[in-house]
């Protein structure tokens, strides 16, 4: 569905017009049928990428292909859906008048527009009567979720989204997650940037993460949270002396509880507390969240 290979972007700004590699060797595949998160800082790179595959970028080398075409190929977009981060509507038309003006722009009209309007509308919990007030009057989550609205009106293959969640509520948050969960199931492919890690834990197949313009780690959720190592903190009913902790066994914060490095060291915990009579009262299993893991890497990229 989507295909980059060894991208390069490059900006020129500033009265000398100097050059900024904005976008560096990035690869990536989205298979269909895929929710993929694109993650990163501010500045990394997102919303390019996503500017690219939307044609409203060019770029310098590499290869692109959406749908199998080329984004400098107008036929690329034929089965695209795609909401920016700040969209610009006409802000004197009302929401609902709006939906009517982008469904004939993707060529539905009529009956079936009227039923496809009231469907994302639904879908989105954008049912309400705000949808008939001028788009003026609207708050930035109620523009969040007219945006995502336009997109999926001509029933896309593949819906692009950049930051939809951002300045949504909680209930918000939820609506939208529950809708491209929904999209999904439908056959829908989704791709989509956010800040929100939490959400992107817990609805994507796979993820990539970008940084300073380079994809620094890409896989499932599980995969790239267990490359980064996986702890074990264990509760015992009485107190180990640090002395004679096994390898790879730590203190923790509380007398009784220690840290394992991992499952080597977690092994070896539990046969001294078995050996000497310990009781073990509670063992978590940690990982560390995207959040974690991509602080990890903007420092390293700073350091």
């Amino acid at each position: 569905m989507i295909q980059i290979e060894h991208l390069h972007k490059t900006y020129r700004s500033g009265f000398l017009m100097k050059p900024k590699l904005a976008l560096k060797d990035v690869s990536l595949h989205v298979e269909p049928g895929q929710i993929y998160g694109f993650i990163g800082p501010n500045g990394a790179g997102k919303s390019t990428t996503i500017k690219v595959l939307t044609g409203l970028l060019n770029f310098d080398s590499g290869k692109v292909l959406v749908n199998g075409f080329s984004p400098r190929d107008v036929k690329s977009r034929r089965f695209i859906g795609y909401s920016p981060e700040q969209p610009y509507f006409y802000d004197y038309l009302t929401g609902r008048e709006l939906l009517q003006f982008y469904g004939k722009l993707v060529g539905v009209e009529g009956n079936l527009l009227n039923e496809r309007i009231t469907w994302a509308l639904q879908l989105l919990h954008a049912d309400k009567d705000w949808i008939d007030r001028r788009l003026r009057s609207y708050s930035k989550g109620m523009m969040q979720r007219v945006g995502i609205a336009q997109a999926i009106l001509g029933k896309p293959k593949l819906l692009i989204l950049d930051e939809p969640m951002s300045g949504l509520d909680p209930m918000g948050r939820r609506d939208v997650r529950e809708a491209i969960l929904e999209l999904n199931r439908d056959g829908v492919t989704i791709f989509y940037s956010s800040h929100l890690l939490s959400d992107v834990e817990s609805i994507s197949h796979r993820v990539a993460m970008i940084v300073d313009g380079r994809i620094v780690r890409e896989g499932t959720v599980d995969e790239i949270t267990d490359s980064c190592g996986i702890e074990y903190h264990v509760r015992t009913r009485t107190a180990i002396a640090a002395k004679d902790l096994p390898e790879g066994v730590a203190l923790a914060g509380h007398p009784q509880e220690v840290i394992c490095a991992d499952d080597a060291a977690r092994d070896r915990l539990l046969r001294y507390c078995l050996d000497n009579g310990i009781a073990v009262e509670k063992m978590d299993h940690k990982r560390p969240s995207l959040e974690d893991i991509l602080t990890e890497e903007i420092a390293r990229a700073d350091a």
